[in-house]
């Protein structure tokens, strides 16, 4: 009898916690140690104050989408690969089955700092109808990259930006903002353009020391044809069966660079958007979206006076942010609620390719969704070697390729990407975030469209921290290990 009674009261246990008996996926990465799966059961009960609260009711963004960018030097990197490790490398990229599943590209109008070396599309000075426009280079090199990834997800969109126009249509008819004795030509007598008796070196904004001159020759002749310009540039990649959706004006406008750029002041950057480029675009591309952007300073002051101008509420649709615009995203946002939020570029690193920028990019990830953003664009894809540049310096790259081996290899950073990437899907809904404070603890939670919800977290201290979720009645409580970057897969 006594047996009878035991069955009995071990079933009755058994059935009432049922419902709590829900497992759940966890996929971890360590250094060194990438990508780990495991199953681990929700609670009914949790020890200590849950560091986020789920209301499914409550969602704070629909995510729209991931991409990269397409630039030449990942071209040539992708091509020092064997042809069976070069399809792989494009279906994990971006294939809707593969880790990173990418469906948004962007790529410069004109050349980039990762770039093979400066060109445009009509550097004939005067050319102001544009009869000697093209698309030459790009032929050979940026579209070749990107037809290959529409291979593998031919339903992506694209946006463009260009780092400088032709050099005959800046002031000091150079591509570059400043000269540099070693990696480019540009008269140093030029770079009195820049601040003239501007004594500004506030080192608290990013830059500290801020332009004065439009680098870009404010005369309406140049200005309408650099209007043209974009519009011919979006006819042209039409002609090449890729469609661009959105354009921004100008690449980090704030950014005083050796290599490809061109500095705006506020007031320019209102009349080319204002007065050119969206008639422009109005008139030829109604379909194409204008954003400002990208915006890479943290001098909410500039930023605040373009878009206080009452024009550009009927101007542009969404603005981008990128580097230390990120820091001013909140308080813009916040007085502009109207406009659609992306960040354009991630943080690129110097060329350590090693877990403590996996942890930076993850953290990154974490700040711009929690603040609005529903596009997120990595920077280079793919690099060779040490990620050195055509103007000098190193930079990260999801995936690294020895020129040497011919052999690609995932870095700690593309691991970072895949733990959001891989299960936050196009149409997925934010509903609570923690951003990374003093516990170095970032979390997002989401709702996908495939009816799973996903937990991402990351632990960027030394020691193991406690994660406390709760969603509903039931809990997800564990300790993460120190380091560690996280996501939690629950099937409804």
């Amino acid at each position: 009898m006594k047996t009878y009674q035991n069955l009995i009261i071990g079933l009755f246990f058994t059935l009432s916690n049922a419902s709590y008996s829900q497992t759940v996926k966890w996929i971890k990465s360590n250094e060194g140690n990438y990508w780990q799966e495991k199953k681990i059961a929700l609670k009914k009960k949790a020890e200590g104050k849950p560091d986020i609260v789920v209301e499914n009711e409550k969602e704070l963004l629909t995510f729209k989408a991931w991409g990269t960018c397409f630039n030449e030097l990942g071209w040539d990197a992708l091509n020092l690969l064997p042809q069976s490790q070069r399809e792989s490398v494009l279906k994990q990229l971006f294939s809707q089955d593969g880790d990173l599943r990418f469906n948004l590209g962007r790529f410069s109008m004109n050349a980039n700092d990762y770039s093979r070396n400066w060109y445009s599309s009509d550097e004939v000075d005067g050319d102001f109808q544009l009869k000697n426009f093209n698309i030459d280079r790009d032929k050979t090199t940026l579209i070749p990259y990107i037809k290959a990834a529409q291979n593998y997800n031919p339903n992506m969109t694209f946006w463009i930006s260009p780092w400088s126009p032709p050099s005959w249509m800046k002031i000091n008819h150079y591509y570059s903002v400043r000269s540099d004795k070693q990696f480019n030509a540009m008269s140093p007598l030029s770079d009195v353009s820049l601040y003239e008796d501007n004594k500004e070196k506030d080192v608290r904004v990013f830059p500290n020391q801020f332009t004065v001159n439009d680098y870009f020759i404010q005369d309406p002749r140049y200005l309408k044809a650099y209007a043209n310009y974009f519009c011919k540039f979006i006819d042209a990649y039409r002609e090449q069966k890729i469609s661009i959706n959105t354009v921004m004006y100008q690449n980090e406008a704030y950014s005083y660079t050796i290599y490809p750029g061109c500095a705006w002041t506020a007031e320019g950057t209102i009349r080319f958007n204002v007065e050119y480029l969206a008639p422009a675009l109005k008139e030829k591309h109604p379909e194409v979206s204008l954003y400002l952007g990208t915006i890479n300073t943290d001098r909410y002051d500039v930023v605040d006076e373009i878009l206080s101008d009452p024009r550009m509420s009927k101007t542009i649709k969404g603005i981008g942010f990128q580097w230390e615009g990120g820091k001013i995203l909140p308080r813009i946002r916040e007085k502009y609620p109207q406009y659609n939020y992306v960040q354009t570029e991630s943080e690129c690193g110097w060329g350590s390719f090693d877990w403590k920028s996996s942890e930076h990019t993850f953290g990154l990830i974490n700040h711009y969704l929690a603040n609005g953003c529903t596009e997120y664009t990595f920077w280079n894809a793919i690099l060779a070697d040490d990620g050195v540049s055509g103007w000098g310096w190193k930079q990260n790259a999801l995936i690294r390729v020895d020129s040497k081996a011919k052999k690609a290899t995932y870095t700690p950073e593309y691991y970072a990407v895949k733990h959001y990437a891989h299960y936050v899907s196009p149409g997925s809904k934010l509903l609570s975030y923690k951003e990374s404070g003093e516990d170095k603890k970032p979390i997002l939670v989401f709702s996908t469209p495939e009816g799973k919800t996903i937990i991402i977290a990351g632990n960027f201290q030394d020691k193991e921290q406690k994660l406390v979720v709760k969603s509903g009645t039931v809990f997800l409580d564990l300790m993460l290990d120190g380091h560690s970057l996280n996501t939690f897969e629950i099937n409804k």
